[in-house]
């Protein structure tokens, strides 16, 4: 069956599990007591009263869709237990990202990447078998499952399935079937918009009667008591906190979710909020029901209630090793979703993908006046052209530019570090680079004389915000497609890419952004010399556009950098998935060491092409993919410690070159095509080496 408004209802399903991840996770931890002394019902975010941020790193978003990326690099294909157990190896980073790092034996997550770590594979790692009751049936396999269930849609066995093999890489027991079933409904709620009917359905794949049964007297005492507050006293007394092993179990957050969606009905707000305000796993259960209810009801129950959205703006954090899509978008994440959906049936699906489409319904994408600029014109409005007609386009109506009034607007590239939260570590690259270029699409409706400049800020050498922009340029009535290379940071991390509308006289009217886009890796992106400005800090801010998983990673004493890794596999990287045909650069000098070397076209932390010097004796270009290492090529190389070798690696089509000190040493083929794009970085096994300089320049041969 085609849905016509799938694609609509997706984006409406990621909106909703962001909103409600964003509604709950202020509260996070809070006693219930507290939540209703502080707030009665959450109603609204309260980020603000709580003094974080809205928009944050969390590990219900970054799993649910950073774990959805096993989908795309298996091809679509065989998708087992164990494939999407190698994905969190390839994506996590130790110690740092996504899970909550509790410990053995204490949190579900961190064991079981523990036992994938030591070579126990899925779904053994999540396994009561291996790991106990307790800690298999806590609630993280239900916070995961969203994106797949979004690709399966009206396909609940293909869900459940995915599902299964998904949540069995840390849970087992109930915790698995209690994300199955959720995940059957929420595939079912593409077409089935009855709650009751959905549960109906579902529940056909929950076989452990204590589950089944729980579910059904939480059902049965929702029929007769319509209070959430009297539910919840309830639930508490026979299945909340205390009558189960474990920090945070999956009955009572299963039968909560549950609650909420049969009390919520078909309102949007009121189920987010009852999911919010119960306690308990208040961000991953308001997190879940919001993107059941978001599938259901569309945008338009989201939009029934006050405005979600705009302060949102379609942001969120992804966080994983691939640093370059940690600063994405409910739009971004919306398409991959609808790509997998063709793809898991075997279709085909053609789209060229660009950075900024704003494809769905009040989608801005970030965008929004910018913050960073205080000379605004009053009664301006940023929101989508598709909001008035059937046109996509990020719509700026401006009222009252003239001179020295001017608009400006802007959207995040990279990470605001004074506006992260501390709960959750958050490492990123920035998505667009000096030396890049940047094209737009922008409609001009009249004939006013009015001008466009681009911009882009970033923080210096000094943690200090610089602005570098393009001459104004004029914009002719219709449609208008400018060009701009972003100009030479030296290195630093540019977090915002923004326009300037202008106008000598004054100019009340609409221009439209249609579309942004920049692809291929930089002509010439660099980071040189020693950057550090005090020996007591190491990890400067324009240290963190690199996505680091070994285990130091910091500015030199002497040169730039300095990686040091106890153990294999000791990767630092930086850039995105659109750097595709290009070389890396920098002058290596190794001390004690297995081996190491520059990386490109890296698809996580476990999937790359590397250039390694190895153990002294010789050079070799190798392909790795999660557990397996494929040498292409090999040549004697002996090298001395404490010496530098200025290095490139090259990467055009499937061919590859490593030159040490100005002299091509090896060029070889990759037959099988693994990586055609990636990011650049680093390569330590086991030891310490410095660097001096870090430079990727896109390449192209005749």
């Amino acid at each position: 069956m085609v849905l016509m408004n799938y694609s609509e209802l997706t984006y409406a399903g990621v909106l909703g599990k962001m909103i409600g991840v964003y509604l709950g996770r202020p509260v996070e931890g809070w006693a219930y007591e507290k939540i209703q002394a502080e707030f009665d019902e959450i109603n609204y975010y309260v980020h603000q009263e709580c003094g974080v941020p809205l928009v944050v790193a969390d590990d219900d978003l970054s799993g649910t869709f950073g774990f959805f990326k096993a989908l795309k690099d298996y091809d679509y294909k065989e998708l087992t237990a164990e494939k999407f157990g190698d994905t969190w190896l390839n994506y996590i980073i130790e110690d740092k990202t996504v899970l909550w790092w509790g410990g053995l034996g204490r949190s579900t997550e961190h064991t079981a990447f523990l036992r994938l770590k030591n070579g126990i594979k899925a779904p053994l790692s999540g396994s009561i078998e291996m790991n106990g009751s307790t800690l298999a049936e806590q609630i993280g396999a239900q916070i995961f499952i969203d994106a797949i269930a979004m690709a399966c849609p009206n396909d609940p066995d293909r869900a459940v399935e995915l599902i299964k093999a998904s949540a069995s890489v840390s849970h087992d027991g109930m915790a698995v079937e209690a994300a199955c079933l959720l995940g059957a409904m929420e595939a079912m709620a593409f077409e089935e918009k009855d709650i009751n009917k959905l549960l109906d359905k579902g529940l056909t794949y929950i076989e452990n009667p204590f589950l089944l049964n729980a579910i059904q007297e939480t059902r049965d005492v929702c029929s007769r008591e319509k209070d959430w507050r009297k539910v919840r006293e309830f639930l508490d007394r026979k299945y909340g906190y205390k009558q189960f092993p474990g920090t945070c179990h999956i009955v009572p957050n299963h039968l909560m979710l549950l609650t909420a969606l049969i009390l919520g009905e078909d309102d949007f707000q009121k189920s987010i909020m009852i999911a919010a305000s119960a306690g308990w796993d208040t961000d991953c259960n308001a997190g879940n029901v919001g993107c059941l209810n978001g599938i259901r009801l569309g945008l338009e129950g989201i939009s029934a209630g006050p405005d979600f959205r705009d302060p949102v703006r379609d942001l969120l954090y992804v966080v994983s090793a691939d640093g370059g899509s940690v600063v994405t978008d409910a739009v971004k994440e919306t398409h991959k979703i609808i790509e997998a959906s063709h793809r898991l049936k075997g279709e085909t699906y053609l789209r060229e993908e660009k950075n900024y489409t704003f494809d769905f319904k009040g989608s801005t994408q970030g965008f929004d006046l910018c913050p960073y600029s205080k000379n605004h014109t009053k009664y301006t409005r940023v929101y989508n052209s598709n909001e008035l007609s059937d046109e996509n386009g990020l719509l700026l109506e401006c009222k009252g530019i003239a001179k020295g009034l001017s608009l400006h607007v802007s959207t995040p590239v990279f990470l605001e570090f004074d506006k992260l939260a501390v709960n959750f570590a958050t490492t990123a690259s920035p998505t667009l680079y000096a030396s890049q270029k940047v094209t737009s699409v922008i409609q001009h409706f009249n004939e006013d004389e009015v001008q466009i400049k681009q911009y882009v800020l970033y923080y210096d050498i000094h943690n200090e915000i610089k602005r570098l922009e393009s001459e104004p340029l004029p914009l002719k009535k219709g449609e208008n497609k400018i060009e701009w290379v972003v100009p030479d940071t030296e290195g630093m991390s540019i977090f915002r890419l923004g326009y300037e509308i202008l106008s000598e006289k004054q100019f009340d009217g609409r221009i439209m952004i249609k579309e942004i886009d920049w692809n291929e890796a930089p002509s010439h992106f660099y980071q040189k010399g020693m950057l550090m400005t005090s020996i007591w800090n190491t990890n400067p801010f324009w240290l963190s556009a690199w996505s680091s998983s070994a285990k130091h990673f910091a500015a030199d004493f002497k040169y730039t950098y300095c990686i040091s890794h106890h153990e294999k596999n000791g990767v630092a990287t930086i850039g995105t998935q659109c750097w595709k045909d290009y070389s890396v650069e920098s002058a290596l000098e190794l001390s004690l060491h297995t081996s190491a070397g520059l990386i490109l076209r890296s698809n996580g932390h476990r999937r790359y092409y590397a250039a390694k010097f190895v153990g002294g004796k010789h050079l070799d270009i190798i392909c790795k993919k999660d557990h397996n290492e494929i040498i292409l090529g090999s040549i004697p190389f002996e090298y001395k410690q404490d010496k530098l070798y200025k290095m490139e690696f090259s990467a055009y089509g499937n061919r590859f070159f490593v030159t040490v000190d100005g002299q091509v040493l090896i060029e070889v083929n990759d037959p099988n095509h693994t990586y055609s794009c990636g990011a650049a970085g680093f390569i330590m096994d086991e030891g310490t080496m410095v660097a001096d300089g870090f430079s990727v320049k896109n390449i192209s041969f005749d």
